[in-house]
């Protein structure tokens, strides 16, 4: 076959548009009067669902025209599958959307858990400051009715002697001299060896006697307690003692009068020392009593006595 126009059986005359082109028109190409632009074809427009299959066709019926519905409306001429019967069936959807507008949906409510779980470590750090703060208030306390381990005391009717001192304070207890103690038996106060730190170096002699005491009376304790009694004396060179007596109670403990200053024999200027007792004094008034007694060692001359809160050694 060779190039060239063959006739009206071209390939052009079955190019329904050929009647656009100049070539077309110039082999008669015509527009077409049917629909799509073939030959002889029908364009016949339908409402949905009017045409019934298996039926001869009949006259075409007046075209209906489409309406646009409102965004998001049904359209009048569209039925839903769902809506026949045997039809799909319709999975409804629930949208939740918190107060904010934008569409996502509002979570738990943390912040209430938060303050919930905020305020019960509050307690517990409270509870456990508390329970530091709170130290063990009894680790210091002492029983006061133990016996000390130098002499013990109890509350007795044991006459008070005539003279005395009183403590104006807890931490300012009193001293007192020997010419203000309560002398008994063969005791008595003189003053011509030196060395007593009382008053107007003033002490007690002829306390070596059996029988012998000087008493001291003591007004306006702060409160019931362990104290400390200290004793001013001298020795000849050689260890004495003597009893302790507090409010009526003799002490198991004796008052040890030894030669602690290691003065020589006889010489009672050169053995000035002291020596203490521990003891539990009543709120108020007390008697402490020293005395020369059956067994005791007793030649020892006596300046002054003094008090000392708790159980201390000097």
């Amino acid at each position: 076959m060779t190039s060239g126009n063959n006739g009206a059986s071209t390939p052009e005359d079955d190019d329904p548009f050929g009647y656009l082109y100049a070539d077309g028109q110039a082999n008669g190409a015509q527009p077409p009067s049917g629909g799509y632009g073939y030959p002889n074809a029908v364009n016949r427009v339908r409402a949905v669902g009017q045409r019934q299959y298996g039926q001869q066709p009949t006259a075409a019926a007046p075209q209906i025209p489409q309406q646009q519905g409102g965004y998001g409306q049904p359209n009048a001429h569209y039925a839903a599958p769902e809506t026949h019967p045997g039809g799909a069936t319709t999975v409804q959807q629930t949208s939740y959307s918190g107060g904010s507008g934008n569409g996502r949906g509002r979570g738990p409510n943390t912040k209430g858990l938060l303050i919930g779980a905020i305020a019960v470590v509050a307690a517990v750090v409270i509870g456990i400051s508390v329970a530091m703060l709170g130290g063990d208030d009894d680790k210091d306390k002492k029983d006061d009715a133990a016996q000390p381990t130098q002499s013990q005391s109890q509350q007795s009717s044991a006459p008070s002697p005539s003279n005395s001192n009183s403590a104006a304070a807890e931490d300012d207890l009193p001293t007192i001299d020997a010419k203000a103690l309560a002398l008994a038996g063969g005791a008595a106060t003189a003053s011509d060896i030196k060395g007593a730190q009382a008053d107007g170096g003033v002490y007690v002699t002829g306390f070596n006697q059996v029988g012998s005491s000087v008493a001291w009376s003591v007004s306006d304790i702060p409160k019931s307690g362990k104290y400390t009694v200290f004793v001013g004396f001298s020795v000849p060179g050689k260890d004495g003692n003597a009893t302790l007596t507090v409010n009526g109670t003799p002490s198991t403990a004796p008052v040890n009068l030894k030669n602690y200053a290691h003065g020589p024999e006889g010489d009672y200027e050169k053995g000035w020392t002291k020596t203490y007792n521990y003891i539990q004094l009543n709120k108020g008034s007390n008697t402490i009593k020293l005395s020369c007694e059956q067994g005791n060692q007793c030649d020892a001359l006596i300046d002054q006595m003094w008090l000392v809160k708790g159980w201390v050694k000097s």
